[in-house]
């Protein structure tokens, strides 16, 4: 570097710090290119297998045979009565009238008692009974029971304890003996599904019986089984081990006595258990705040048990939400829901059978149930009950009197709040929140609805795991029903919630569809005054309820969702776009009713400008919408033929674009197309396949069965222009393309495609708009051999075939296989018609063939491609979209990452500047690296903060690290072997850099970890185009050379990417938006060997062509009067050129000339 030279670097420094240009611009407010989800994660759906919530089958108890055997009056003989006794039986004394009449009090009473939990069971008494009159009543109550579940309750205090041999007591007719009755036959009579509460001493000896003769049983019914397989005879299979178990206590264990309670205590904790735990908080000493409290005061409390606005119903609700809220806790998954959400009879139950362990077990007692629960006695919110016990108790005196109004009780205000606290610090690492079974008893209280569904909505947001314990403690019927109701405060929570289940479970959509859930939806989504975020969420459950599911498809089309969708698609939201473009594919995918309605509401045109949004997810969406628009029609009439065909065209824009996102839904899309005219398309390519062979000697690679092998030639044939350009006798079939649009005269291709399509000089397809490309005019017959649809779309596969993204590459190659298989076969007709003499038709003609002929009927065939675009669109809302990012918590890891590589990058500037004002003063002749590379370099670039340096041979890259002398890494580009890589550019190179590679066949690849020490966790991030038609070219004075491949430039501030090279224009590409933003003729003859941009301003650009000539560009300008200046050079020196260097001196000259005075 000459001193001259330094002078001008020191004024371009001294320039730039006068106006405090970056590079000393922050990196904070520096944008990331690359780094969006779609970049950065796996395009694949939600994997996660979510807990089994939903019950196999819902049961009820239709049944309830209430044995009583009481023989009142007469004490059993093994069983010695302390004096005074527990006597009351149903809160009745049996001695208090006479014995007949007493007996029937109880059992009318205990009916009473049951059908509080369930009124419209079948209940039938049996009061002192004997072995025939049971028989008949358990046959009798099965018999009409069919598959649903029997409840047997057992009272045995008037006869003796259940023997060892598993039989229990009853009686004879004359009230003389006792009748032992077996278990064993109980269980014949009751059959399956059954459940059996035994009220009695001993009562485990009765449950031990059960299960022993129930493997019996069993055993017996396999033995029968194995002997009836040669008769023919087939045996009813029965699992009596299933059946539930309710016992008072063990097997050793003799009832309480104690006079201050029920001689039914049992039962009396399972169908009263508000009024007997009452009874019994107040015979414990020290657990009462008011000490005055009576028994007779008990019985005193007012309200209903049913109506939770009374202090007996807000009891009863606060005990189902803590009973629920301890079997959840502490019970396994699946025994919980057998248990608590199976059966309505079966839950209360168990609820009741907490209480009555708790009770039971202060007086010596265990309760036994099977299956077995594990002990609950002690559970933590037993204290929570004996609070809200003690604050009702305290209010209880002044109620009575008049004196005072009930105030509510701030159970369930504080369990909310300790659920929030678990929220501020909840993870999947944690345990569950103990408050989530109460959060779902808010849900009934309109006080707290509002703030309990704010929470469940932050908990369901912490991602799939918190939705399947949601799912899992019922949460499901209760935020169905809410769905009923008109509260406008409730819609973006309610939205909010059933995006979080839908996005984990889909099977919620039958549910939806049968409440009319999805009306609730329909009119979130056509209320403009709801925010785009909540009606984007609407658009996804709308989705969800469509997809796969014809019934969710006629109901949301009764509600106009089509229309709903159109009017919808220019919201400034693109997240709602995208969603609309998703649920319009849903909607129509494999319904010929939606595609009519789109039909009639013109959705395929109002879809076309979304092909060309500015963010690819909306793109690849309307993408979507389109392919699955075209393919799902089965009656194939002229009108939706012309319709799909102007859709096709309309798509081949899509080939250029940026995103692989969008080319991979694209070839989806063409999938349908294909098959729905593969005879017309396995013409083409046999044609152009014969072609091909007739020019070139077989240029493109193809197997027998037509299968495309990508290989070396194939590809390079396919991509070059020359491989596909038309013969005459093409040009005239092709006709009908050409003549249907004004081409210009300098019209160009895209890759792949001959010179002559319908291609724009600035690479675009011609837009021939939908209502053109379905008139008579641009569409030819389907009868033609060549249709202007069917090689354009040939000739784009082909070009995705080529394309750099390996994964597009694959979904093409397969499409293109069935193509070729198709024509192979065709072609193989076609010979064997020739051979046997056959006389054939016209080219022009090949309906008569017998090879294009569609039915009125089309047959819907498998596809044979797929992606996964919609669901891992559909994953984003099983994500947590309230959490903090980590690049914006200033706690986080990343953050602190962040913060040191920023700090780095400071002083390294202000280290750099310093040398450079040093750098006139001192010998730039240090060598501080020198190695040899394994291939001959064809470029390099260093890492401007790292010690790095990416050398580029012809298909790999090479990173060293230049102060240690090491090399780091070498990994190869993908590019095709007839390309070589001719550029590399540092992407996000003050953050988490990223090395964009440029090959000389147009295609740009960027890759992450590139500098890892091993190829593991070598990353492409993306791959596309960035230039068509790489022309050769003259560097100067007509001498041919090896033209400069592709140059680029890349501007951080703006995540712009200009590339040129051996082509006649400047393209510049908006990484961002993942599309070209722009394209800048050159007006040179000769290719660009440098280019640099001003990335202050963001419009000036420098490019030093092969002819020694230097030309500035302002894009800003006309196309016309775009270059503005031109900066003669010598040939030597322009050829060599430092872009660097020369972009200091013409910058500074420039702005000396524009605004100087």
């Amino acid at each position: 570097m000459t001193g001259e030279s330094l002078a001008v670097l020191e004024k371009g420094l001294d320039a730039a710090e006068e106006n405090n240009e970056p590079g000393e611009l922050y990196d904070w407010q520096l944008p990331l290119a690359f780094m969006q989800k779609r970049h950065v994660e796996r395009i694949k759906g939600l994997e996660v297998e979510t807990e089994k919530w939903r019950m196999k089958e819902r049961m009820k108890t239709v049944s309830v045979a209430l044995v009583l055997c009481l023989n009142v009056g007469v004490d059993p003989p093994d069983i010695v009565k302390t004096q005074p006794c527990a006597r009351l039986e149903c809160w009745i004394d049996p001695l208090s009238q006479p014995a007949q009449k007493a007996l029937e009090s109880i059992g009318a009473n205990l009916q009473r008692q049951y059908e509080r939990w369930q009124a419209r069971a079948r209940y039938k008494l049996c009061l002192d009974p004997t072995v025939e009159e049971v028989k008949k009543l358990c046959t009798s109550l099965r018999r009409n029971a069919k598959e649903e579940r029997v409840l047997f309750h057992y009272n045995g205090h008037g006869v003796p304890k259940p023997t060892v041999n598993g039989e229990i007591w009853v009686f004879n007719k004359s009230f003389t003996q006792y009748i032992p009755l077996s278990v064993y036959d109980l269980q014949q009579w009751m059959g399956t599904p059954s459940i059996y509460v035994y009220d009695c001493s001993c009562a485990g000896i009765i449950v031990d019986s059960f299960k022993q003769f129930a493997m019996q049983r069993e055993q017996e019914m396999e033995l029968a089984s194995m002997n009836s397989r040669g008769t023919g005879n087939i045996f009813p299979q029965q699992s009596y081990k299933n059946c539930i178990q309710l016992a008072s206590c063990a097997a050793k264990q003799i009832l309480p006595m104690n006079p201050d309670l029920p001689a039914d205590l049992f039962t009396s904790c399972l169908t009263t258990p508000i009024r007997i735990a009452l009874r019994w908080f107040v015979l414990q000493d020290g657990r009462k705040l008011v000490p005055n409290i009576t028994l007779d005061l008990i019985d005193k409390i007012p309200g209903q048990l049913n109506d939770r606005r009374t202090v007996l119903g807000e009891l009863n609700w606060i005990f189902t939400a803590i009973t629920d809220t301890i079997a959840w806790n502490t019970l396994p998954r699946e025994l919980f829901q057998k248990l608590f959400r199976q059966d309505l009879v079966v839950a209360s139950l168990f609820r009741n059978f907490l209480l009555a362990e708790r009770i039971m077990r202060s007086y010596d007692c265990t309760p036994i149930s099977s299956p077995k629960l594990p002990p609950t006695h002690q559970h933590p919110m037993w204290q929570a009950w004996d609070m809200a016990l003690d604050i009702c108790l305290s209010q209880l005196s002044g109620i009575l009197n008049g004196a005072e109004i009930y105030r509510h009780s701030l159970f369930f205000a504080e369990q909310l709040t300790a659920f929030q606290v678990w929220l501020s610090h909840g993870s999947q690492m944690r345990s569950p929140p103990e408050q989530l079974p109460i959060v779902l008893q808010v849900l009934l209280s309109q006080v707290h609805r509002l703030r309990a569904l704010e929470l469940l909505g932050r908990f369901l947001d912490l991602g799939p795991w918190a939705v399947s314990l949601a799912l899992s403690v019922g949460i499901f019927p209760y935020v169905l029903k809410l769905l009923q109701s008109s509260a406008r405060e409730l819609r973006p929570l309610l939205v909010f919630i059933w995006a979080k289940i839908l996005a984990v479970d889909t099977t919620c959509q039958a549910d939806l569809v049968k409440d009319n859930g999805h009306k609730y939806f329909l009119s979130v989504l056509s209320d403009s005054c709801m925010p785009a975020e909540h009606r984007t969420m609407a658009a996804f459950v709308l989705t969800m309820i469509v997809s796969s599911y014809p019934a969710g498809q006629e109901a949301v089309l009764q509600g106009n969702l089509i229309s709903l969708c159109l009017e919808q698609l220019s919201d400034q939201h693109a997240l709602l776009r995208q969603w609309l473009c998703i649920c319009l594919g849903r909607i129509w995918y494999d319904c010929d009713m939606a595609r009519g309605y789109g039909v009639r509401d013109n959705a395929h045109i109002k879809l076309n400008p979304l092909l060309t949004d500015e963010v690819p997810e909306v793109r690849a969406a309307a993408v979507y919408a389109l392919g699955t628009f075209m393919s799902n029609t089965t009656d194939r009439t002229d009108h939706a033929n012309a319709i799909d065909h102007g859709i096709a065209m309309q798509l081949i824009n899509c080939i250029q674009d940026g995103s692989p996102l969008v080319r991979k839904e694209l070839i989806v899309a063409y999938q349908g197309i294909v098959f729905q005219f593969e005879n017309q398309f396995a013409v083409v390519a046999a044609q152009m396949l014969e072609e091909e062979r007739l020019r070139d000697g077989s240029s493109i690679s193809h197997s027998e069965t037509g299968t495309l092998s990508p290989g070396r030639s194939g590809m390079r044939q396919a991509q070059s222009a020359a491989s596909l350009q038309p013969s005459s006798s093409r040009a005239n079939l092709l006709a009908s393309a050409t003549s249907s649009s004004a081409s210009s005269s300098n019209n160009t291709t895209i890759p792949g495609s001959s010179h002559g399509s319908n291609f724009s000089s600035d690479g675009s397809l011609v837009d021939l708009g939908l209502r053109h490309a379905i008139s008579s005019s641009a569409i030819s017959p389907v009868g033609g051999l060549y249709g202007s649809v069917y090689a354009n779309i040939w000739k784009a596969l082909l070009s995705l075939v080529c394309d750099a993204y390996p994964e597009v590459t694959e979904l093409a190659t397969t499409l293109m296989n069935v193509i070729r298989q198709k024509a192979a076969t065709c072609t193989l007709q076609r010979t064997r018609r020739r051979s046997a003499g056959c006389t054939l038709s016209a080219p022009g003609s090949p309906i008569k063939e017998g090879m294009v002929t569609e039915d009125a009927h089309h047959v819907k065939k498998e596809p044979v491609i797929a992606t996964d675009f919609v669901p891992w669109c559909c994953r984003y809302f099983s994500q947590s979209v309230m959490k903090v990012p980590d690049d914006h918590d200033l706690e986080s890891d990343p953050h602190h990452q962040r913060q040191w590589r920023f700090d780095r990058n400071q002083a390294m500037r202000d280290r750099a500047q310093e040398q450079c004002r040093m750098a006139s003063f001192l010998r730039l002749d240090d060598q501080l690296f020198i190695n040899k590379n394994p291939n001959v370099p064809t470029c390099m670039k260093f890492h401007p903060f790292e010690p790095l340096i990416c050398v580029a041979d012809k298909d790999g890259v090479s990173t060293w690290n230049w102060e240690h002398g090491v090399k780091l890494n070498y990994f190869y580009n993908k590019n095709p072997k007839f390309s070589n890589i001719s550029t590399l550019e540092i992407i996000n190179g003050h953050d988490c850099s990223l090395l964009l590679t440029g090959t000389d066949d147009g295609a740009v690849r960027v890759w992450r970890n590139y500098y890892s020490e091993s190829n593991l966790d070598l990353e492409l991030v993306t791959a596309w185009q960035a230039l068509s038609d790489m022309l050769p070219s003259s560097r100067a004075f007509g001498v041919r050379n090896t033209g400069s491949g592709m140059v680029s430039s890349w501007e951080q501030e703006s995540r712009y990417l200009y590339v040129t090279g051996d082509v006649r224009v400047i393209r510049i590409w908006d990484t961002h938006q993942e599309q070209k933003a722009q394209d800048i003729p050159t007006q040179a003859n000769s290719c660009i060997t440098s280019l640099t941009c001003d990335s202050v301003n963001q419009s000036l650009i420098v490019a030093g062509c092969g002819d020694g000539l230097v030309r500035l560009y302002d894009r800003r300008l006309s196309p016309v009067d775009r270059s503005v200046a031109m900066f003669v050079l010598g040939f030597q020196s322009a050829s060599s050129l430092d872009c660097a260097h020369f972009t200091v001196f013409v910058a500074y000259l420039l702005w000396q000339i524009r605004y100087g005075e």
